[in-house]
């Protein structure tokens, strides 16, 4: 990418996670925007359809790194507790910017794009297990599960939430165990 359209979308983002901490994303206009990173509206609308285009764009960005960053997404049915303790520790390296980016009224996309993003890889891994209900019942409650009592729990001591979560998410290990061996039946 050219050094000046990726120093501009650089500009964009500054700008906008910088309004986006002060502001709810309805009360953002591409007019602040523009000229808080010091642009053209012309050049905004190069780069982006609308405010929610950029914000939806950046939202994918953050979920696609902490997804990116979880080495073994199958460990969810292999390992629950490892991968809860993974899943946990990308939640907590992107806390800043998911607390910006994903307040007010996108409080519950981050959950619900962390959870497809992971469904995706399983699936990829076992695609028996896409139509399997209670099996996605368990991922949802896992994954759900896991984000909310984070949420809720981070003012404490972040490694203490974090054992008993992965604790938790560990001990429904065999009936994760007990569905794979029902599907590959």
């Amino acid at each position: 990418m050219d050094l000046r359209i990726e120093k501009t979308e650089r500009g964009i983002k500054n700008a906008f996670i910088e309004l986006r901490s002060r502001k709810p994303l309805e009360k953002i206009t591409v007019k602040e925007l523009c000229e808080s990173a010091r642009i053209n509206k012309s050049t905004f609308y190069a780069h982006y359809k609308d405010i929610y285009d950029l914000s939806d764009a950046m939202e994918e960005e953050v979920v696609q790194s902490i997804a990116n960053s979880i080495q073994h997404p199958e460990y969810l049915l292999e390992h629950p507790a490892e991968f809860a303790r993974e899943l946990l520790m990308a939640y907590v390296s992107q806390n800043s910017l998911t607390a910006i980016l994903f307040s007010g009224s996108q409080a519950n996309h981050f959950a619900d794009s962390i959870e497809r993003s992971i469904k995706q890889m399983i699936f990829e891994k076992y695609p028996e297990l896409k139509e399997d209900t209670a099996m996605n019942v368990m991922l949802s409650y896992c994954i759900q599960g896991s984000y909310h009592a984070y949420q809720k729990n981070r003012s404490g001591d972040i490694m203490t939430v974090i054992d008993v979560i992965a604790g938790m998410t560990g001990a429904i290990r065999s009936m994760y165990e007990e569905r794979l061996g029902e599907s590959r039946s």
